[in-house]
């Protein structure tokens, strides 16, 4: 990541600092674990597109409660991905999952506590500024982490476990259950900018190429990377039996594929007036990155 990326990188994590009390003694241990997980690190790529986009579409001021809230709605998603009903991991970012260390009933209340902590978030800021481009915003996250989203690209991804199913059954996985959140933070930006709707349009089939790419690339990584490098227990799909896109490619052919949607997805950029280069240049880092 470039040094400007970086210290976009640098900026969310303070802000998702000072995003949940450190003091409360009556919810303590409920924090404690919503802290672990949420600081646990990460690429906070979905935040990093999300102010990209803004600043692209000509967006000025602050957004941190809609940064903070769609990484609050990814962490949430992975605590409870890794839970033993789910797929049942031990590791994530390096660290002990959160259920490893709070227990699965405390790991299960965090997951929600974040999910409600980041509407709160972002309703409060939408009523302070009465800004109907602020409760859209909300309203896109809600749709892409719901039931016809990430949740539904869940139960998708669960349902096909031991089973054979078509590329186009694996593409629909993916499109609702990784590349609809991505999908969201792009359009997310776009709208809290005030960007027109060509360009919201544009940035958003931007989000979606990279949701693919983001998900092609995991697929390859969970076969040939390892637990120190992935941050996570690798070779996880084989064990849980998922169909992944290296059901059906090669590894060469597998980036070859992430390769055509990344220039589709910088394609979709000549329709933005501002400028996008990090947008071209983080999309290009996607598809080389090691984890």
């Amino acid at each position: 990541m470039n040094s400007k990326l970086e210290c976009y990188r640098e900026q969310i994590e303070k802000q998702l600092e000072s995003a949940l009390p450190t003091n409360s003694a009556k919810f303590g241990v409920l924090y404690d674990a919503m802290r672990y997980s949420l600081y646990a690190g990460g690429k906070r790529i979905r935040p990093i597109l999300m102010k990209l986009s803004f600043e692209a579409v000509g967006g000025e001021g602050d957004i941190a409660p809609y940064l903070c809230a769609i990484e609050m709605i990814h962490t949430y998603s992975l605590i409870h991905d890794d839970l033993p009903a789910m797929d049942n991991d031990d590791l994530r970012r390096g660290k002990l999952t959160n259920h490893k260390v709070f227990g699965e009933a405390t790991a299960i209340l965090a997951g929600d506590a974040l999910l409600n902590e980041a509407f709160t978030w972002m309703l409060q800021d939408a009523l302070e500024h009465d800004d109907m481009r602020r409760v859209q915003a909300a309203h896109t996250l809600a749709e892409a982490s719901g039931s016809e989203g990430m949740i539904g690209g869940q139960i998708l991804d669960m349902q096909s476990e031991n089973k054979v199913i078509t590329l186009e059954e694996l593409q629909a996985i993916h499109v609702h259950k990784t590349g609809a959140l991505i999908a969201a933070a792009v359009k997310m930006g776009a709208l809290l900018g005030g960007g027109s709707p060509e360009e919201v349009t544009a940035l958003t089939f931007y989000g979606k190429y990279l949701g693919q790419v983001f998900q092609i690339v995991d697929d390859v990584l969970d076969k040939t990377s390892t637990n120190e490098e992935l941050g996570k227990p690798v070779k996880s799909d084989v064990k849980n039996n998922k169909n992944t896109y290296l059901s059906f490619y090669d590894v060469d052919t597998c980036y070859q594929i992430a390769e055509d949607l990344t220039v589709k997805a910088i394609k979709c950029l000549e329709r933005v007036q501002g400028d996008t280069t990090l947008l071209e240049q983080l999309a290009t880092r996607l598809v080389h990155r090691k984890n």
